[in-house]
């Protein structure tokens, strides 16, 4: 990258790093309101009131991108979504920069972006108290070994994501699944033995996780694809400081099959090889779409 680039990049998070200590505390503000006043119709009311706080605070995010990153957009196939629908979205990960480019693209066109996190993420400053006003679900997930020595926690994790998402049921959202679980790199992709061109292997478990969770509330995934241009800086500083001059990103609308989110992942083989079927043939046409676009 050269020193402008990072100049510009680096500009870029002060500015989207000042205007999230700006909301913060609006968003702190309404949501303790909402503690306050546990009526359901002002739960809705105001569970909307943080959306719209949200929603601003990345269309700033978005003007200031676009200052500083100079990146023209390619967007394919946003045509005839509708934000009072309910979502499962997923993306292929490359880069931190990735949550930005999904946040520009559907900002106020779809509902917004509920992210899985883990429960410990509820203690980053700032942030995590904003994700918590927001209604990101926090997932306690429990490793087999725990399970064995506690058979009582059994359940308990699935129980605990299926009451945070209890609050879905009034009012549309957008719950985001990375599927590959962690960002792309030669290393990780080599170390899999994945047999993507330009992926990681995806989990399957946290896709089934998410839509049992939900109740079978989901029955549309968006699945996004994002193409940076090849042989370019994937960091966030890169992005920002506009080391990219294009970013393509294709959206394709998918059915869920009704059975996606019935059956139990860890201790039915038969779904389990089913839907990490269907998960991986999603993966490969887009593999193959990725490797089309960058050999065109």
């Amino acid at each position: 990258m050269t020193p402008l680039i990072k100049l510009r990049g680096t500009l870029a998070l002060v500015g989207i790093t000042l205007n999230t200590l700006i909301m913060a505390p609006l968003l702190y503000l309404f949501a303790l309101l909402r503690l306050c006043l546990p009526l359901h119709r002002a739960q809705v009311v105001l569970a909307r009131v943080l959306v719209v706080i949200a929603e601003s605070w990345m269309a700033v995010n978005n003007a200031i991108i676009g200052l500083t990153s100079g990146v023209r957009w390619r967007v394919e196939g946003m045509e005839g979504l509708a934000r009072r629908d309910w979502y499962l979205v997923t993306s292929n990960h490359q880069s931190w920069a990735d949550i930005l480019v999904l946040q520009k693209v559907t900002n106020r066109r779809v509902p917004s972006l509920k992210f899985f996190l883990k429960q410990q993420l509820i203690w980053v400053p700032l942030l995590g108290l904003a994700w918590w006003a927001l209604d990101f679900p926090f997932m306690k997930r429990y490793t087999r070994a725990q399970l064995e020595k506690h058979p009582e926690l059994k359940g308990k994790d699935m129980e605990t994501t299926r009451r945070a998402c209890e609050k879905y049921a009034h009012y549309p959202v957008s719950v985001m699944n990375f599927f590959e679980g962690t960002r792309f790199t030669r290393a990780k992709h080599d170390e899999q033995g994945s047999p993507y061109l330009h992926l990681l292997k995806p989990k399957a478990g946290g896709a089934a996780f998410t839509l049992k969770a939900m109740g079978g509330q989901l029955h549309t995934l968006l699945d996004f694809t994002i193409i940076y241009p090849p042989g370019t800086t994937r960091s966030l500083i890169g992005f920002l400081g506009g080391a990219m001059d294009e970013v393509q990103v294709i959206v394709h609308r998918r059915p869920i099959p009704d059975w996606a989110s019935q059956g139990d992942y860890e201790n039915d083989p038969e779904f389990r090889a089913r839907i990490q079927g269907w998960i991986s043939e999603l993966w490969a046409e887009k593999d193959a779409l990725i490797q089309s676009r960058l050999s065109a």
